[in-house]
């Protein structure tokens, strides 16, 4: 009974994984990305019909306007957006913004690469070309909005280079554009070093005799194209969520598939809140101000998904100036950078339903991460110190398995004893395990106590972008990714037979058969599994064979003991 309890909780912990790996796999394909110059930025450029309606009019637009648009229009749709971007380089960013909106349209993340053999080559997070439509919109419209169906603001700048320099800590990126009636608008993007939030400000200066009325806009546009930061395992492609999302005070974290932009589309007012889109271990999200009471949306174009928010009216009497501003996000899932830009947008780095085992277990890896600064070791002293906090629950278990395998001679001989009378065999049986004090399940605690952790670290892995790459010893140069030479899947098979062996064996021939089987079974599963999760269960396998190894031989001597006396 023991035993094939045992067999049945290490099948579930199999179908369980392999389910949760076909739920991740979002059908990628191969999407190599290659770096494009300026030009090649602007070939795929935005239209002119790529402003949201202020007044969600339903038309198939992706920029705003105060009125119905015609977005079928191709004179408008087929504008061209000016080639003469705007190249900004940070610490972290090397971006491109084009002056025909103030749009971001490419951003390449410095720091982080784009495989783990090619650190010349940074990830590229924002691109507007052959491979993708993935930027960052932002703009005023309204009735004196200069973005609308008909056009977008066209900004001047004093260069096209901007560069922050070593020990410069904020570089600010100034476009001005000149309205006809005498107001000017500029549009400011703040960087600081060290950081991936970037500051989008507007200042509106009303020098002629009319008030000027308009609105805040800021938008993700992205089609639907594979994630590009997806794992690519063996044979298994493993991502994860890609797709929409959007939180408020409130609700602080929800998502929103792109097949869902239009359908059940997002329309939502709130103070605080923030929209963006998820990847693996990447988001970019817009937040913005929360003094205002802005609406989120999100509405379909053609192909391509967008999701935003509009702020409310926004007054400037003639005479008078007035700023209005938001936060752009384009960067690496880092939950303590994330938390403190809005409500439940450092929830991108999505857990699961394990999220509260997944959050201790990551607080464990950076804690251990910044003694011996190396993800690794730090898995290796976290599997010590889970093992430690769970010693009282599976110490009993190991005592009740340890006897049970002193106790397996005895029921060897009952079984030949009563040979075919099964019930005269369970009844025999069961008063043999109350004079013992043994209980036949308890051998299957470590395992259900194993299970939510084991899967829970697995989330941890897949999501945590700090071990995205991250190396740990010799051949294993990414934590992330599956074991290139399968040498740790090959050692994990071995620790679990040796497991095994210190384990009572099954009295039934067709239990044991399966029993020497599973160890063959999670090794080939195993193989296409992260290297670091595989090298959490060796550890755990080692100190339970060494823990197993200590309770059998004190169970041991206390059986002889008892036997002399």
């Amino acid at each position: 009974m023991q035993q094939w309890g045992r067999i049945a909780i290490l099948a579930a912990m199999f179908v369980t994984a392999y389910l949760i790996i076909l739920a991740w796999q979002k059908d990628y394909g191969p999407n190599a990305q290659v770096n494009q110059p300026p030009a090649a930025i602007a070939a795929k450029a935005g239209s002119t019909a790529d402003v949201p309606s202020a007044t969600r009019t339903g038309t198939a637009t992706d920029i705003p306007s105060t009125t119905s648009v015609n977005a079928a229009n191709p004179a408008v749709a087929n504008t061209a957006a000016s080639s003469n971007l705007i190249e900004v380089t940070t610490d972290v960013y090397h971006l491109w913004i084009n002056p025909k909106g103030g749009d971001v349209v490419r951003a390449e993340l410095l720091q982080h690469d784009l495989n783990k053999n090619q650190d010349n080559k940074p990830f590229v997070m924002l691109e507007n070309d052959a491979n993708r439509v993935y930027i960052a919109q932002s703009g005023l419209i309204g009735a004196n909005g200069p973005d609308n169906a008909n056009g977008r603001a066209s900004f001047e700048t004093e260069s096209k280079q901007y560069k922050l320099l070593p020990g410069q800590k904020t570089l600010v990126v100034p476009l001005v554009y000149q309205a006809n009636n005498g107001v000017e608008i500029i549009k400011n993007f703040t960087f600081k070093a060290g950081e991936y939030p970037i500051g989008v400000s507007y200042r509106i200066i009303n020098r002629g005799n009319q008030p000027w009325q308009g609105q805040m806009f800021g938008q993700i546009k992205r089609d639907g194209s594979a994630d590009p930061s997806k794992s690519h395992q063996g044979i298994f492609q493993l991502g994860t969520y890609l797709g929409g999302a959007w939180g408020t005070p409130d609700e602080q974290y929800n998502k929103l598939k792109f097949d869902d932009f239009q359908s059940d589309g997002l329309n939502q007012q709130a103070k605080g809140g923030w929209i963006g889109v998820v990847q693996h271990y990447f988001v970019t999200a817009w937040i913005p101000d929360a003094k205002y009471n802005a609406t989120l949306e999100s509405r379909k174009v053609g192909n391509d998904n967008v999701i935003g928010f509009r702020t409310p009216l926004i007054n400037v009497p003639a005479g008078k100036q007035m700023d209005v501003s938001a936060t752009l996000y384009t960067g690496p899932k880092v939950q303590s950078k994330l938390k403190d830009l809005a409500p439940g947008l450092n929830q991108t780095v999505d857990y699961g339903w394990l999220w509260p085992i997944a959050q201790i277990l990551f607080m464990g890896l950076k804690f251990f991460h910044s003694i011996v600064g190396n993800w690794g070791w730090a898995i290796i002293l976290l599997t010590c110190a889970v093992k430690l906090v769970l010693f009282p629950l599976s110490a009993k278990s190991y005592r009740s398995m340890a006897k049970m395998r002193v106790i397996a001679p005895e029921m060897q001989r009952l079984k030949e004893e009563h040979g075919e009378d099964r019930m005269k065999f369970s009844q025999e049986m069961m008063a043999l395990y109350k004079k013992e004090q043994v209980n036949p399940l308890s051998g299957c605690l470590p395992l259900l106590l194993q299970m939510p952790i084991f899967l829970a670290l697995y989330w941890v892995l897949m999501e945590s972008v700090e071990l995205r790459h991250a190396p740990w010893l010799g051949w294993i140069q990414d934590l992330s990714a599956m074991d290139p030479l399968f040498i740790l899947p090959l050692i994990m098979g071995v620790t679990m037979y040796v497991q095994q062996m210190l384990n009572p064996q099954p009295t039934d021939p067709m239990q044991a058969k399966v029993f020497k089987l599973m160890p063959i079974i999670f090794t080939v599963f195993l193989l296409f599994f992260p290297s670091g999760l595989v090298l959490y269960w060796i550890c755990n396998n080692l100190l339970t064979i060494l823990q197993q190894w200590l309770v059998n031989r004190s169970i041991a001597k206390e059986a002889a003991a008892k036997a002399a006396s």
